[in-house]
């Protein structure tokens, strides 16, 4: 099985340029060395370091942060455990259709209000409060200089280092995103991450690590100026947050949609072309590209939607990418408020009733001490 699927997998026209073989890449010498495809089995103990790490990090730095910041998390209203309700909500769905509303209200004996009031208090107490929230070259100037002498190229250790790193990082989100705050972009962020770890995989075996470093870099770039922004969004730091995101939105806009395609995805696709004949490597490596790139402008129309808002309402309001599983139901304030409006209507009624009723009883009192004074009064004539 083992010589099937070296025959099969590592078959020298997926992975090499033609006229390059296996023994030519053997033959290489200098300072560095050449990628292995058996040097990623390291990411895989890496990326639990990295979830154990996050774990660790989460619990003794950003919760006591985020405490420090004055991240406050949200009062909610916790569902009245009801079997029969809880048990549609695991099983079934988490909102139930109006044929569903009438069979459950035959079934526990509530109102189709107080369903609809139970489902909507269920589903924000899975939801994410703020606290979690707080806490989810020479080549690089000169691009013809990602091809020069390819795929003979030796990996210095600090590239090296970077690839396992990032790619364990990639591997530790995708093993946590069920976990994570689910957002709109939830199912572009699976399709991101799968296409980033087997962008880094595929180019390190392919020895693509210049322009594969070009690539990370460019994301990373911008990664941390989204995930500090958000941090201080959570901590209610909003004009710091505001200012960070506007920096965010230019880094992002800048990085992806014109360094990305002119610098790189031209080299993989143009420059490549002046030092060795496409094959299957080639077409799969610019695929993926292809597909981030396309991402890539899905976000970006995301963030000018909130850099629009922002121009007009001189703020950020929320995330364009925060999904109903982030965010509180409207419906559910709607509902509190008119909880405590019917609370004070019965408050205010409780307090007419009682004077009403102090009223009725001094009435009664008054009219029972005239009686009696007009019998006293008809003893005293007789």
């Amino acid at each position: 099985m083992e010589a099937l699927l070296n025959d099969w997998l590592w078959q020298e026209e997926y992975w090499l340029p033609p006229g390059i073989s296996w023994k030519d890449m053997d033959a290489v010498e200098g300072e560095g060395h050449l990628p292995r495809p058996r040097d990623l089995i390291y990411t895989f103990p890496l990326a639990l370091s990295f979830i154990a790490l996050r774990y660790v990090f989460e619990r003794l730095v950003a919760i006591p942060l985020s405490r420090l910041l004055g991240v406050k998390d949200r009062i909610r209203v916790r569902a009245p455990l009801v079997p029969k309700l809880e048990a549609f909500y695991k099983q079934n769905s988490r909102q139930p259709t109006q044929s569903e509303i009438i069979s459950l209200e035959k079934q526990c004996g509530l109102s189709q209000r107080n369903i609809q009031s139970w489902f909507r208090h269920r589903r924000n107490q899975d939801r994410p409060n703020n606290t979690k929230k707080f806490c989810e070259t020479p080549w690089f100037w000169h691009q013809k200089e990602c091809w020069r002498g390819y795929p003979k190229q030796l990996v210095a250790r600090p590239h090296y280092w970077y690839y396992m790193l990032e790619m364990a990082f990639y591997l530790s989100l995708l093993f946590s995103v069920s976990v994570d705050v689910k957002r709109k972009d939830f199912k572009e962020q699976v399709v991101h991450h799968i296409a980033t770890i087997l962008l880094i995989g595929f180019s390190y075996c392919a020895n693509y690590v210049r322009v594969g470093t070009l690539v990370m870099l460019l994301h990373d770039s911008s990664d941390v100026l989204l995930e500090s922004a958000k941090m201080l969004h959570y901590a209610v730091w909003t004009t710091t947050c505001d200012s960070l995101f506007v920096v965010f939105a230019l880094v992002f806009l800048v990085t992806r949609l014109v360094v990305f395609p002119s610098r790189v995805v031209h080299t993989t696709l143009v420059v490549s072309l002046d030092f060795f004949q496409p094959f299957f490597g080639y077409y799969f490596f610019n695929a993926l590209l292809l597909v981030l790139q396309a991402l890539h402008i899905f976000w970006a129309y995301l963030i000018l939607r909130m850099v629009y808002k922002f121009a007009f309402s001189g703020k950020v309001e929320r995330d364009e990418r925060s999904d109903a599983d982030s965010e509180v139901d409207e419906d559910e304030e709607q509902d509190h408020e008119e909880d405590e409006g019917e609370c004070s209507w019965q408050q205010r009624n409780g307090t007419i009733n009682s004077k009403l009723a102090s009223l009725a009883n001094n009435c009664v009192l008054n009219n029972l001490t005239n009686q009696r004074n007009i019998n006293s009064r008809l003893r005293k004539t007789r």
